[in-house]
C-alpha cells in the first residue's frame, strides 16, 4: 500500500510548497522508492487554462494534454517523473464532477453536500491511479485559513483516519519572519498557523520553517513546544541562492530521514546528491555569461515564463556558462528602438503567447534577428510571429497577419480546422476557450539533413503543444522558395511544426513548447543548441 504525504502551507502563499514537495520526491527516489506527486488547487476555475498569467503565472502542459499548475513543472524537473492529468485537480473540477453526477441521478435523490460528496470526490482523486508507488505526495494549494481550502483540508483529515495514521504524514510549511527593527526571528505566525490547522483536526508531523536567515535553537524549541512536534521535526529552510540547492538543503536538515523514520522504514539506497552539487556549482560559479533577450507581454512577472526561464538555465549548464536574461516588454518595443534595446544580446527568444497586443514589437525583434544573423528561437506564438515577419518582408505580402487578430484577407496564420488526437478527429473552435486547444504530446516528422534533425539526432520527435492557431500550410512553397524551410511537419504533413532559415547561422521556430520537457539533470537539446549558438555569437 502507498504511503501518503500531505503538504500544507500557512501564514502566506508562495512559500515554496511545490519546491519542497519536488525536493522531497527526489530524495525519496534517490533512496530507492517510487514516488508520485499531486497538486490540489482550491480555486474555482476548472483548470488554469483561461487564467491570466498575471493571476496565475505559467500554464504547464502534460504529455496527456492537461493544462495544470506550474508546480507540476517543478515536480517534473526535480523528480524526472512525467505528470499526468490525474495529478492535478481544482475545486472547479471537483464541483463540476459532483454536479454532473447529481444531474444524472447518481446520488439517488439525496441532498448533495460538501460533506460527504465533495470530500469523497477529493479522496477519490487522491488515491486514483495509484498502483505501485511507495509514496504519494499531495500538495494542498493556498493557505490554511482560506475558505477555499477548507474542503481539501477536511478531506485529507478524513483520508488520514480511513487510511490510518501510520500510512499518512502531514507536513506543514510556514513562514518564520525576521524583524529587522528588533533583530529578532518571530515564531508567532507559525504558532497561529499550526493552531489553525489543529482546529480542523490536523496535527502536523513535520514543520518546515521558511526563513531568510537561520533559526536559532531557542526559537526552534519554542516552535516544537507550542506546535506539539519533536524538535527534530522542526525543519528549517533558509533562502537559497538557486533553487537547485533545495534538495541538498533539505537533505542536510534530514527531512527525508524524518519521513522514513515516521513510516518506520529504512532507506534502500544512499542518497545521491552529486548531480545537484554539480549543477549548483555550475550555476553559481560560472564566470562566463551570455545575454539572451526574452521579448513578451508578461516579462515583468517571472512566473509567466517559469519553465522557459528554467530551460534556458539548463541550456547554460549544458554549455558551462551562465545565462543572463534580458527581459523586454514587447508592448513598448518600437522598430526604431530595436537596435538600441537589443544591443549586446547574443540570442533572441520570443515565447508563447496570444492576442494582438505587443505583436508589432515581436515582429520587429524577429526582423532584427534575421537581418543581423543573431540566433533566434520562436516558441509557439513566437514561431507564428517569425512567419508573419518573413511573409511581410521577404514574400512582400505587406498585410500578412493572423486571423487571431481579427478579420483578414491574408492569414498566413489561422485557426486550426481539425487535427487528429488519439485516433479521433478534433475540430477547432474559438467559441469555448477552455480545453479546446491542441493540447499535449504530438509527433512531428523532421526533414532529413535539417538543422532541427541534427539537434534532435532523429527524424521524428514528440513534444507538448498548447495552441489554437497554426501556420497556414498553403503558403509552404512560397516560403521555401524564399529560404524559410518547413523542417518539421505533423505525420500527415498538414500542420507545420518547425521552421528554420536556410541562410542564417541559427534561426528556428517551433509550434510546440520544448521548455516543458527540459530538466536540470537532462537539458533539452533545443535549448542546449540555442545557447551554444548564442555562445558562438558572443565570442565573435
Amino acid at each position: 500500500m502507498a504511503r501518503y504525504i500531505f503538504v500544507t502551507g500557512g501564514v502566506v502563499s508562495s512559500l515554496g510548497k511545490g519546491l519542497s514537495s519536488a525536493s522531497l520526491a527526489y530524495l525519496l527516489q534517490s533512496r530507492g522508492y517510487k514516488v508520485r506527486i499531486r497538486k490540489l488547487d482550491p480555486y474555482l476555475n476548472v483548470d488554469p487554462g483561461t487564467m491570466s498569467p498575471f493571476q496565475h503565472g505559467e500554464v504547464f502542459v502534460t504529455d496527456d494534454g492537461a493544462e495544470t499548475d506550474l508546480d507540476l513543472g517543478h515536480y517534473e524537473r526535480f523528480s524526472g517523473i512525467s505528470a499526468k492529468k490525474s495529478d492535478n485537480i481544482t475545486t472547479g473540477r471537483i464541483y463540476s464532477d459532483v454536479l454532473k453526477k447529481e444531474r444524472q441521478g447518481k446520488y439517488l435523490g439525496k441532498t448533495v453536500q460538501v460533506i460527504p460528496h465533495i470530500t469523497n470526490r477529493i479522496k477519490e482523486f487522491i488515491k486514483h491511479d495509484v498502483s505501485k508507488e511507495d509514496f504519494v505526495i499531495c500538495e494542498i494549494g493556498g493557505t490554511v485559513g482560506d475558505i477555499e481550502s477548507l474542503p481539501f483540508l477536511e478531506a485529507i483529515r478524513q483520508f488520514s483516519n480511513e487510511a490510518g495514521r501510520k500510512n499518512t504524514l502531514f507536513i506543514h510549511l510556514t513562514l518564520v519572519p525576521y524583524m529587522k527593527a528588533s533583530d529578532e526571528i518571530k515564531t508567532k505566525p507559525t504558532q497561529h498557523s499550526v493552531k489553525e490547522l489543529r482546529s480542523i483536526g490536523i496535527q502536523p508531523d513535520i514543520i518546515i520553517c521558511r526563513s531568510e536567515r537561520s533559526i536559532p535553537i531557542d526559537q526552534r524549541k519554542k516552535i516544537s513546544l507550542f506546535c506539539n512536534v519533536s524538535i527534530d521535526d522542526v525543519i528549517e529552510t533558509v533562502d537559497v541562492k538557486t533553487i537547485y540547492e533545495a534538495p541538498i538543503s533539505f537533505n542536510k536538515e534530514k527531512l527525508d530521514e524524518r519521513v522514513l523514520k515516521f513510516f518506520k522504514i529504512k532507506s534502500r539506497k544512499k542518497v545521491n546528491l552529486s548531480p545537484w552539487k554539480k549543477i549548483t556549482k555550475a550555476v553559481l560559479n560560472n564566470k562566463r555569461t551570455v545575454n539572451i533577450a526574452i521579448i513578451g507581454k508578461y516579462v515583468e512577472l517571472k512566473d509567466a515564463y517559469k519553465s522557459l526561464d528554467e530551460a534556458l538555465t539548463h541550456g547554460g549548464i549544458a554549455n558551462n556558462l551562465k545565462v543572463n536574461l534580458v527581459r523586454i516588454e514587447s508592448d513598448f518595443l518600437k522598430p526604431k528602438d530595436v537596435k538600441n534595446k537589443l544591443k549586446g544580446v547574443s540570442g533572441i527568444l520570443i515565447p508563447g503567447g496570444f492576442g494582438k497586443r505587443g505583436t508589432e514589437g515581436k515582429i520587429a525583434a524577429v526582423n532584427y534577428a534575421r537581418n543581423n544573423k543573431i540566433p533566434f528561437l520562436g516558441i509557439c506564438f513566437g514561431m507564428q510571429m517569425a512567419v508573419i515577419e518573413f511573409a511581410r518582408n521577404k514574400l512582400n505580402i505587406k498585410n500578412a497577419t493572423s486571423s487571431e487578430f481579427g478579420p483578414t484577407k491574408v492569414s498566413v496564420v489561422g485557426l486550426m480546422s481539425e487535427w487528429l488526437k488519439d485516433g479521433k478527429l478534433m475540430k477547432g473552435t474559438d467559441k469555448d476557450l477552455g480545453g479546446t486547444m491542441r493540447l499535449g504530446s504530438y509527433e512531428a516528422k523532421l526533414k532529413k539533413g535539417s538543422l532541427i534533425s541534427k539537434i534532435y539526432k532523429s527524424n521524428k520527435v514528440n513534444e507538448r503543444h498548447r495552441h489554437r492557431y497554426e501556420v497556414n500550410i498553403n503558403y509552404k512553397n512560397q516560403f521555401e522558395n524564399k529560404g524559410m524551410i518547413f523542417s518539421g511537419l505533423s505525420p500527415d504533413s498538414k500542420l507545420p511544426e518547425i521552421i528554420e532559415l536556410k541562410n542564417h547561422p541559427w534561426f528556428i521556430g517551433v509550434q510546440f513548447h520544448p521548455e516543458f520537457k527540459s530538466r536540470p539533470l537532462a537539458p533539452h537539446p533545443l535549448f542546449s543548441a540555442f545557447i551554444k549558438a548564442a555562445k558562438i555569437k558572443s565570442n565573435k
